[in-house]
This record gives structure tokens, C-alpha cells and sequence, in this order.
């Protein structure tokens, strides 16, 4: 037995509750797993939340390890209603280890508020935990390697909604090849029906083409339905 599940059997033999994060599981289960082998798929679904966000920093799944500064797990609220899912980081993301920050992240940031949420109330990650060299569009077998991560941070937020943030990440999350302006203003799912998406323009894409903004405040007001629909 290690010495986080020694330390929980003394606390529960003395009748003293332990906090456990939402979807968390018995230290023995997560010990049992990594003495298997960590950072392998049948992990994963075994991690709590600090356990996920020290397999995502130390992960060597892809090449991606190799030029990045740093992992992004993402940033915001574990247990928030909302999910916002971007495609990857990208050369400031990298450099200061939280996605959308920068002209795009304040943009974004702005999107929220005109909906009453906030970076804080929300919670944001990317497909992908490390930033592509050059900021290309990612691989399809990087995604493929990040893929379980972000399965395990959904399940573990268990949000109302996700709003996915550009074409990359839309057709990632919804594995199609239809334009963005073909999946928004629409509702789609995840998890076999059970969580609604939403998808959206990229706010980099709305820097460079403002008349698009209107669409995506449809995009978010349809987020918003989606959520007040299910109090």
C-alpha cells in the first residue's frame, strides 16, 4: 500500500471524512495503474484531477514533447457548466501555460462577459496539451495521443455544455470534415447524445473578419439556451 492510501485508511479508521475531487477514485486503484506502466490509455480513465494534470505535464505520448516549453492542461473552473475547447496552444499559450491569452484570449474573454460568464466561471482547454511547432494545424495521430486527456477532463468536469472554438477543434470533437459555417448554429453531442456542443468561430479568425461576430454571439446565446434548458 503506498503512502497516500496509508495515509487515507488512518483518516477513515478515525472517522475523519477525506475530500475527494468530483470523479475521483480510490488511491489504491490509481497505485495499482501506475505500477502497470504510467501515461498509458488504460490509465487514464483512473486519474483524479491532480493526478490527470501531472500525466499531461510529464507525457512523452507524441513528438510534440520535444519542442514544447511547456503543457497546457487548460485554465478556469474544474466543476464549471461550461466547457470551452479550443484546437492547441499556440506560441504564448506555450511560453505562459494557459490557452487563449494574448489579442485572441481577451476577445474571448469579451465573448463571455457579453453571456455573463468569465475565464474564472468557465473552464477552457485545447485538443491538444502542446503547441505545434510553427502553430500548424495538428496531426492526426497527436490529436489522436491527447485525445484520451481530454476524454478524462470532460468526464471529470461534467459540464453542461461545450463550445467548440474553431474549425480544427470542431471537426476534432465531432470527427467530420464539414466547414465550420456548416456545424455552428446547430446543436451537435457528445458522449452518445448526452453532452450538447456547440461550435463556434475561433476568435483569431474574428480579429481578422469582425462582421462575423454577430454569428458568434448567435453560437453563444444557443450555448446559453442549451444550458437554461437543463435547470
Amino acid at each position: 500500500m503506498t503512502a497516500d492510501a496509508n495515509r487515507l485508511a488512518y483518516l477513515e479508521a478515525m472517522g475523519i471524512d477525506v475530500w475527494r475531487e468530483r470523479g475521483a477514485h480510490d488511491a489504491s486503484d490509481t497505485a495499482q495503474a501506475l505500477e502497470q506502466g504510467p501515461d498509458t490509455a488504460s490509465d487514464i480513465p483512473l486519474l483524479n484531477w491532480v493526478e490527470l494534470q501531472q500525466h499531461v505535464a510529464s507525457c512523452k505520448s507524441c513528438g510534440l514533447h520535444e519542442t514544447r516549453t511547456q503543457t497546457v492542461f487548460g485554465v478556469g473552473d474544474p466543476n464549471a457548466d461550461w466547457l470551452i475547447i479550443g484546437e492547441a496552444p499556440g506560441q504564448q499559450e506555450d511560453r505562459r501555460g494557459e490557452p487563449f491569452v494574448g489579442r485572441a484570449g481577451q476577445l474571448l474573454d469579451q465573448m463571455l462577459l457579453a453571456v455573463g460568464l468569465n475565464r474564472k466561471s468557465v473552464f477552457i482547454a485545447n485538443v491538444l496539451k502542446c503547441r505545434p511547432p510553427n502553430n500548424r494545424d495538428p496531426a492526426k495521430h497527436e490529436a489522436e495521443a491527447c485525445r484520451h486527456y481530454l476524454e478524462r477532463q470532460i468526464e471529470l468536469i461534467n459540464p453542461k455544455i461545450v463550445v467548440a472554438v474553431g474549425r480544427i477543434a470542431a471537426q476534432l470533437l465531432l470527427a467530420s470534415d464539414a466547414p465550420l459555417g456548416r456545424l455552428r448554429g446547430r446543436q451537435h453531442s457528445l458522449r452518445d447524445g448526452a453532452l450538447p456542443l456547440v461550435v463556434t468561430y475561433h476568435p483569431a479568425y474574428l480579429l481578422r473578419s469582425p462582421s462575423q461576430k454577430a454569428k458568434a454571439w448567435q453560437d453563444l446565446c444557443l450555448a446559453r439556451q442549451i444550458v437554461a434548458e437543463q435547470r
